[in-house]
């Protein structure tokens, strides 16, 4: 969960700092280049960002215009940096000591999100255009990268994860870009990446499909699961069989949910899922839990539900300052749970 509804940029850097594996937080509500979208639009042909009204256009013409020029200076790191202009909480949590950590993560919206998102002027999105998506790939590859190894400067266990919604959608028939196609052009995407192949989703999942894009660490919202379905298991087990490691998104952060929950049902739900793995494919749960991150099940920019909000509303942060807004308190108390939360599986598993 990178996206945060923090308008402070030093209370968020020090929510992200007080965990184990700490991020730089993405914090639309400070200004729109912040937003993920905008973020990782910056130099590509033929797009413009309207901060005034929040909006990223594309135009086909521009985007012919300006492909010579751009790829002349492919060569060129800066030209797929995110610069301050475009995320001044980066580049803040650059500047912190981050060499003692565990390690430490960055995160930029995947190329099939953001090609579904972003519309030509015809209102179709860009994911259709074959040229245009054969671009895209490529400088989202190279995006990732030229984090990654900015990251890695700070710290040695460095990752970055891809945020794929749009990983969801392409099983909808009414897409114009399915599974098929995107599965074929993930394999080669993932090919190029630098440091640890990762992947975060917060939409419905798939997990069968999902494991064989040919990642090493995938994040998801676990949460909303409920159950551990049998068909998933033996995937999943031959998955960590391989090294692989899921991050599992269990807290959640709407106040409709986080009301009925504790760090011990949330205990009990995810080692749940791990038995019914165990169970189905031999892997013991203790291999599981050795191989899991723990994460809030989803960003919280707009609280969606407002049941049991008021107890939401705790009274001090880390630091002891009054919580301003209802999703800044869920965000908080969220990732609050996940030190519990944590404590809870280690005695559990004997870890």
């Amino acid at each position: 969960m990178g996206i945060m509804p923090h308008t402070d940029i030093e209370k968020a850097l020090r929510l992200s700092l007080s965990l184990d594996i700490p991020f730089w937080p993405q914090l639309p509500n400070i200004n729109f280049y912040e937003d993920m979208y905008a973020q990782v639009s910056q130099n590509f042909p033929g797009i413009a960002v309207d901060p005034e009204d929040k909006r990223i256009s594309f135009d086909t013409a521009g985007f012919e215009r300006e492909l010579a020029g751009y790829s002349q200076k492919m060569d060129e790191p800066d030209i797929f940096t995110i610069s301050r202009d475009y995320s001044v909480v980066y580049h803040k949590f650059l500047a912190n000591e981050l060499e003692g950590y565990h390690a430490i993560r960055g995160q930029l919206t995947g190329p099939v999100s953001f090609g579904f998102k972003i519309l030509d002027e015809g209102n179709k999105p860009i994911i259709y255009n074959d040229e245009t998506r054969t671009i895209l790939f490529d400088f989202i590859q190279r995006k990732a990268n030229i984090q990654y190894r900015e990251l890695k400067e700070r710290n040695h266990n460095a990752f970055v994860w891809l945020d794929e919604p749009g990983l969801g959608w392409v099983f909808s028939g009414l897409s114009g870009y399915n599974d098929v196609q995107a599965r074929k052009d993930y394999g080669d995407f993932m090919d190029g990446l630098e440091g640890p192949k990762a992947l975060h989703l917060c939409a419905k999942v798939n997990l069968p499909y999902l494991l064989g894009l040919g990642i090493e660490l995938l994040s998801f919202d676990a949460y909303q699961l409920e159950f551990m379905p049998k068909g998933y298991t033996s995937t999943v087990a031959e998955f960590l069989r391989s090294g692989g490691v899921i991050s599992w998104g269990i807290v959640p952060t709407d106040s409709s949910s986080r009301a009925k929950e504790t760090p011990e049902t949330l205990s009990k739900l995810l080692s749940g899922y791990w038995e019914v793995v165990s169970r189905h494919s031999g892997l013991s749960t203790k291999q599981i839990a050795k191989q899991a991150l723990i994460a809030p099940a989803r960003c919280c920019l707009k609280n969606i539900g407002q049941v049991g909000a008021v107890d939401e509303v705790i009274s001090q942060s880390a630091e002891g300052s009054q919580i301003s807004s209802i999703e800044e308190s869920l965000v908080e108390r969220a990732f609050a749970y996940l030190g519990i939360l944590s404590e809870i599986l280690k005695d559990e598993f004997g870890l």
